[in-house]
């Protein structure tokens, strides 16, 4: 039932919480979790930045919120960000800084163009779904079951009406095309397009904005979703502008202040953090702003349509099927990761329907493929650990302790009880394992060895996890101190 106060739901009086705090560790949680991405890549690495981002903003912002739905908001929220990792955007990036373009503005306007209409799709399937598991309203198994089907049949109509045609053998593309064109390098015979299916995400996120906000009236999800759009394209030209000036003017970067720490930095990572760190303050700005608007549906804690069965079979073949998508070549499985609202088909339901769902997300699911690809690097391709070991450090160990935190959570959800101190302890817990792993995916590189490129962004994730766990112990003191944000 909702309260007859309130047609969507219970609320929460806004929470004494500065501005600053979600925009800096917003920014914080983004940067280092988009950074990391770098490493792994694609829709299962876009959740690292989508996971810590939630929770960090959850847990600042509902800290009266019921566990379980909050624990919801934050799994979408993951899940999301992971749509846009179907999109190519490495030739995007090529127009504003590859050697045969340095200097054509036109090329550069174009390229950052299109990275802002990358960027603000990407982020705004987060927006939409983290506000719409803090809305207030209600969204079960079969209504995302729907959502996620005609998301999909949106995508497909607009790939048809913006990414097509695509035949690059006779060289024609589409009229809107922010990938390698012979626009810009009309003599070259190496040029490899690729194809783009931003306007298939566009339509899909605008039918989203307009469905949950016309039709379920969730008006929070219509707003975080164009926050999210802001973050994104602001964020992806944001950190292609740092690479780009260093392409196209290197000398700026090679005398005074910068000289001795330049030849350090991987420009690349630089890009995708200053990005993750935009889009990922931006949007806690948008929810800092809507905080009124943040309240949660009243349901009966035991309202889970799944059965606790159903959860298990239905993570066992998600999990099977990232699992063999990611590291085997099975066709089921390749298309399965491959289109993103399949990828998250089952996740998104599970998780509106189930107890153990948006934990298992949050913990096991996401750690998964991130684990492995640690895993496949390090023991196999770089040969820097036997693959016994390999193994137990970086894949057993951490699953072991992801699903046992998993147990955990379940232990503490009591019912009526409050998330924050269950998403502090998750938070802390998911910082410092993708940190580690990412730590060792970089060959430790420890600041008092010689330097590689490696090292300054070990450094400022460092301080991004060290910043994510002021924010633990921020959250952890103002429970402690009373019941002032209390959803009275």
């Amino acid at each position: 039932m909702i309260s007859p106060q309130d047609e969507h739901g219970r609320g929460t009086a806004p929470v004494a919480v500065g501005w600053w705090q979600p925009v800096l560790f917003g920014a914080m949680a983004g940067g280092m979790g988009w950074g990391i991405r770098g490493q792994y890549g694609h829709e299962t690495g876009a959740m690292i930045a989508g996971l810590l981002v939630s929770l960090t903003l959850v847990l600042l912002l509902a800290p009266g919120a019921r566990a379980l739905p909050a624990a919801r908001a934050v799994a979408w929220g993951a899940i999301a960000i992971g749509f846009g990792g179907c999109m190519t955007y490495g030739q995007t990036l090529g127009l504003t800084h590859d050697g045969a373009l340095t200097g054509n503005l036109e090329s550069l306007r174009w390229g950052m163009l299109g990275l802002a209409i990358k960027g603000g799709a990407w982020i705004g399937f987060g927006g939409v779904f983290l506000g719409m598991g803090l809305g207030g309203v209600r969204y079960r198994p079969r209504q995302l079951l729907a959502i996620m089907a005609g998301m999909g049949v949106l995508f497909i109509a607009g790939v048809w009406l913006f990414n097509l045609p695509f035949d690059p053998e006779h060289r024609r593309l589409p009229w809107l095309y922010f990938s390698a064109d012979w626009r810009w390098r009309p003599d070259a015979i190496d040029l490899r397009p690729r194809r783009e299916v931003w306007g298939g995400l566009w339509l899909a996120l605008l039918g989203l904005i307009a469905f949950t906000r016309w039709v379920r009236r969730d008006t929070l999800a219509a707003r975080l979703g164009g926050w999210g759009i802001l973050g994104g394209a602001l964020g992806f030209p944001a950190g292609q502008t740092l690479q780009a000036l260093h392409a196209w003017h290197p000398e700026y970067f090679h005398q005074g202040l910068l000289a001795p720490l330049a030849p350090h930095i991987n420009w690349w990572n630089l890009m995708e953090t200053t990005f993750g760190a935009v889009w990922g303050g931006v949007l806690g700005l948008g929810v800092w702003l809507n905080r009124s608007r943040i309240r949660w549906p009243e349901t009966d804690p035991g309202d889970v349509p799944l059965p606790t069965g159903v959860e298990w079979y239905l993570l066992a073949i998600h999990a099977g099927l990232v699992t063999a998508g990611e590291f085997l070549t099975w066709s089921v499985s390749d298309v399965y990761v491959e289109y993103s609202f399949l990828l998250g088909l089952i996740p998104v339901v599970a998780v509106a329907g189930g107890r153990w769902w948006p934990w298992l997300l949050m913990l096991p699911v996401t750690l998964l493929p991130i684990a492995g690809k640690t895993i496949s690097h390090l023991a196999y391709e770089a040969r820097a650990i036997a693959p016994v070991n390999g193994w137990l450090v970086y894949g057993v160990f951490p699953m072991l302790v992801a699903t046992a935190a998993v147990f955990w959570c379940m232990n503490r959800m009591e019912p009526g009880g409050r998330a924050d101190r269950i998403l502090a302890a998750v938070l802390g817990l998911t910082t410092w394992t993708y940190f580690g792993l990412n730590f060792a995916f970089f060959r430790f590189p420890w600041p008092w060895q010689p330097w590689t490129t490696r090292t300054p962004h070990a450094l400022v994730y460092l301080a991004c996890a060290l910043g994510l766990s002021a924010a633990v112990w921020l959250a952890d003191q103002r429970r402690k101190a009373g019941p002032a944000d209390e959803t009275g």
